[in-house]
């Protein structure tokens, strides 16, 4: 029997990698974005009909949605440049979104067996290897994104003791996302792609609820 695997966010640039990676090693792949299916991750009712939507079990989920900050808005570099609105919709993206697409997951994981799921924060997100500052809405929505996602693990590990979900940093990747910043080292989306499956095929259920790095190295919280 195949594989079945789920990605969201499947039309950005990681999420089509990944999506492409899981298809070539033999993988039955139901792809979810907002441009390709309207999924609106800022709309709990829509979430909740998609994802109502959807017949499991799924072995491998991938949540890699996300923004770095509002259109026509940029990440703040300092503390004047906070915007409400624009922290909102960026904690509706990064965080709320992935929880809602949580809170529909285990009745879509297998009961038996080895899963995994991966939510795609970023490693600003962590508290303790913050160094840099700026960038509040984005850090703070992963940071919480983070949270969700341990929380997550620990209730999903009481019934399914094989799962394994995880944050998942993917390095910078050459994307739209990560146009405004060329003086960053970036990686092909199909390599990212091929370092996270590569991650998530080696991490054990005793791993569920950590942060982890393309290479496979834990991320302080």
């Amino acid at each position: 029997m195949k594989d079945r695997a789920l990605v969201i966010g499947a039309s950005g640039g990681i999420g089509a990698a990944l999506s492409r990676a899981l298809e070539t090693g033999g993988a039955e792949v139901t792809r979810l974005s907002r441009a390709m299916d309207g999924l609106d991750l800022t709309d709990p009712a829509l979430v909740e009909q998609v994802m109502q939507g959807l017949c499991g079990p799924f072995d491998t989920v991938l949540i890699a949605s996300g923004i770095l900050a509002p259109k026509g808005a940029g990440p703040e570099k300092s503390l004047a440049q906070i915007s409400a609105d624009n922290m909102a919709q960026v904690m509706a993206v990064n965080a709320i979104g992935p929880a809602l697409v949580l809170k529909n997951l285990p009745r879509l994981l297998p009961k038996d067996g080895r899963c995994v799921v991966g939510v795609l924060t970023a490693r600003v997100g962590s508290i303790g290897d913050n160094r840099l500052g700026g960038w509040y809405s984005y850090r703070a929505a992963k940071a919480a994104a983070n949270q969700i996602v341990r929380t997550a693990a620990i209730e999903i590990a009481r019934k399914r003791k094989e799962a394994i979900v995880v944050s998942l940093h993917p390095g910078t990747v050459e994307t739209t996302f990560t146009d405004g910043y060329p003086g960053h080292q970036k990686v092909a989306p199909s390599a990212a792609a091929a370092n996270l499956l590569e991650v998530l095929d080696q991490l054990s259920p005793a791993q569920t609820g950590g942060f982890f790095d393309w290479a496979g190295k834990p991320v302080p919280w």
